[in-house]
């Protein structure tokens, strides 16, 4: 297959006017990688050669959404593989990381691997790779060590722990736990993310409020406090001095939990983390506001925390942006009657590139090349498939998303394409809208001038495998 886009820009290499220079380009595609990133030209049109002319759109390597809970199998009245890469593909999403706690049964082992992979393959719009992970029901099996060895081998991208969990079929572990799980992932060379908020100090006060009969959205707030990710950080920066292991503290939306990354990082620990667009955005005032719509584990934090997390994204504290997608069941499970138990969880993975380009690049916060290395080189270097994913680049696979620059949009639930559409950006404005999605030189997504849309089947997205290095 031999395609070429014509009358395009791409982001410059060069680090002028900030990193945000752009240069006219033509893209060659053959056999769905890319062949050439060439200046423009009039040369003929060869045969089988398939042209699209991009009306001098900006074009950028699609994105890499690492953290996503698309719930297939086991809670798809949430969401699915199907209708979740379906959204993926609208945003511009190339690929997407999903997690192995909200599927049943969780993938904990090979076989618990297999039997998902043979529920979803068939179903993705755009590539996938799966986390593997660690419970303390995996831990209470006598061959856990067996069981990560063969999802490694499997070549899941990352291991995931909880420090808190909520979920009886994936529960949390203990610093002893996890440090024991740490020892394994060092040896075989996949790194660990950690859901990390401290579990008796969120328990003792969610307790506490509930017997106190609190119910506001600052109740909940004030139950899962900026000290309790502090706290849970510093315990990962001691495991992280005595095992050497990869760790990624994932969803950190406290500017003090990332201070601590930051300076674990300049001790050289390898220690990272990682933030979401609800994060960049949003703060305990508009929880106040918005309820259970905005509840999210962890929890939107203060304003000065939200500045913080800008200045990470901007100055590279923070190493890559992702979504936690997490829908629940729209309305019933956002409108339990209690803040306790109403779903905590917003969908977001077709929002992570336009609100990155708009609110980030397009407001000066960050530098072209550096939104594009937030959402795709190093997602993509951290699930170790930097060789053929997250740039544009000759030999790389041509996993490409085009935006119109001039248009701007409202962001409405009803116009989005997961499952439960609901969304706390519901009325705001982004500009740049995504119109194109080629995931290996495929079409997954094309949007029209009409405004109609297009999509490639189900079944377009592939599995992709870390590199491992399993030792028995």
């Amino acid at each position: 297959m031999r395609k070429r886009l014509l009358n395009l820009r791409v982001p410059a290499e060069e680090p002028s006017a900030g990193g945000s220079d752009t240069k006219s380009r033509d893209i060659l595609i053959l056999d769905g990688r890319i062949a050439a990133i060439e200046p423009p030209s009039a040369r003929p049109v060869e045969a089988d050669e398939e042209r699209i002319d991009l009306g001098d759109q900006l074009v950028v390597p699609g994105a890499f959404d690492g953290h996503v809970h698309f719930d297939d199998p086991g809670f798809t009245h949430r969401e699915n593989f199907e209708s979740g890469t379906r959204a993926a593909a609208a945003g511009g999403v190339t690929c997407i990381v999903d997690m192995p706690c909200t599927s049943l049964p969780p993938v904990t082992s090979g076989t618990n691997l297999k039997n998902k992979l043979a529920v979803i393959e068939s179903k993705a719009h755009v590539d996938f790779m799966l986390w593997g992970g660690v419970s303390a029901n995996a831990l209470a099996e006598p061959d856990w060590i067996s069981n990560l060895e063969q999802v490694v081998a499997e070549g899941v991208g990352a291991i995931k722990v909880y420090m808190l969990s909520g979920m009886d079929t994936f529960r949390d572990l203990g610093a002893p736990d996890i440090e024991a799980v740490l020892r394994e992932t060092s040896r075989l060379g996949v790194p660990v993310g950690v859901h990390a908020e401290d579990r008796e100090m969120v328990r003792d006060l969610t307790d506490r409020m509930i017997a106190e009969g609190r119910e506001t959205a600052l109740d909940y707030a004030a139950s899962r406090p900026s000290a309790a990710e502090v706290s849970a950080v510093e315990t990962l920066r001691e495991l992280c001095r005595r095992t050497g292991a990869r760790v990624h503290v994932v969803h950190v939306a406290s500017g003090d939990a990332l201070d601590v990354v930051s300076r674990s990082r300049e001790e050289g620990l390898p220690l990272s983390a990682e933030t979401c667009p609800h994060f960049l955005e949003f703060t305990d005032s508009d929880l106040d506001h918005m309820g259970a719509l905005l509840k999210t584990a962890p929890v939107v934090k203060a304003a000065a925390d939200r500045e913080r997390l800008w200045e990470g994204v901007a100055g590279g504290d923070i190493q890559h942006v992702a979504t936690d997608h997490a829908a629940g069941e729209w309305p019933a499970e956002k409108h339990t009657g209690s803040i306790w138990t109403d779903y905590g969880g917003v969908p977001g993975v077709e929002i992570l590139l336009p609100y990155m380009y708009s609110e980030g690049y397009r407001k000066g916060r960050l530098s072209l090349n550096r939104m594009v290395e937030l959402i795709a080189t190093a997602p993509a270097a951290f699930f170790g498939v930097e060789s053929r994913k997250g740039r544009l680049q000759v030999g790389f696979d041509a996993d490409l998303a085009a935006i119109d620059e001039d248009a701007s949009w409202v962001v409405k639930a009803d116009d989005l394409h997961n499952l439960n559409r609901y969304t706390p950006h519901e009325g705001q404005t982004f500009e740049g809208r995504v119109t194109m999605t080629l995931v290996r030189g495929a079409e997954a997504y094309r949007r029209h001038p009409d405004g109609s849309e297009v999509f490639g089947p189900s079944g377009l997205g592939r599995r992709q495998r870390r590199k491992t290095r399993v030792a028995r």
